[in-house]
């Protein structure tokens, strides 16, 4: 099955977007440009975020302090080969926190060094963390998806996103769109114009999310352009 058809970099800050607007967290801060080295970085964010609510949640959470070290040292050349070890480390120790951004940070880390199966392993250890908070859960499956969207079956990635691709879950947005494309694969052309237009018409995601989602919708014969009007006033 091929890759879904959009830029990397769009698709994290449409996810970056979604979970502004859900967690109303301090979650969209810009590193630099966005690039394929960006990825790093981008996460970086997130982690920092994530440590910055685990600090006030439960200021005396292990692993927090040794993580925003990793964070500060995340550029620096010297610190690249322990940067691995150490997260895995935060990783094993206690608090769901500092361990859920220490996943994500660490795929992040390996699919910057070109390990994709490493990375949507370390996604998949997220996601399947029961002890997790949820949105860090959803984010890590949805980044999941993402990368192994060409590897798996459609019906797997509908079956997996199920869940997520429901109205008020976290990442609702990116969920939905990778499982109507996947419903294209699987040649269910209609359900999954319908779902880009329930896409284009939620107020709630990226104007650039809900652009593509109307001209997808339009090219397999679902009118959803009556929500262009909104999308091109939040544009301005």
């Amino acid at each position: 099955m091929a890759l879904p058809p959009q830029d990397a970099a769009q698709f994290e800050r449409e996810v970056d977007e979604e979970y502004r607007r859900a967690q109303a967290a301090d979650f969209g801060r810009k590193y630099g440009k966005w690039i394929a080295a960006a990825v790093i970085l981008f996460l970086a964010a997130v982690a920092g975020s994530i440590w910055w609510q685990g600090q006030q949640v439960k200021k005396g959470e292990a692993g927090a302090e040794e993580l925003a070290k990793v964070i500060a040292d995340l550029g620096d050349e010297e610190q690249a080969d322990s940067i691995a070890s150490r997260l895995e480390a935060v990783e094993a120790g206690e608090g769901p926190l500092a361990s859920a951004a220490a996943g994500m940070l660490r795929a992040a880390v390996l699919l910057d060094r070109g390990d994709r199966p490493g990375a949507i392993a370390a996604y998949q250890a997220v996601a399947s963390d029961a002890d997790a908070p949820e949105a860090y859960r959803a984010a890590a499956t949805v980044r999941w998806t993402y990368l192994d969207f060409d590897q798996v079956e459609p019906d797997v990635v509908v079956a997996r996103l199920q869940g997520l691709a429901q109205d008020g879950q976290p990442f609702h947005g990116a969920a939905k769109e990778l499982t109507a494309l996947a419903l294209l694969a699987q040649g269910q052309d209609d359900e999954a114009a319908q779902i880009f237009k329930t896409i284009a018409e939620d107020e709630s995601l990226p104007t650039s999310l809900r652009s593509r989602a109307v001209q997808v919708a339009g090219s397999y014969g679902v009118d959803a352009s009556a929500a262009l009007a909104q999308i091109e006033q939040e544009g301005q």
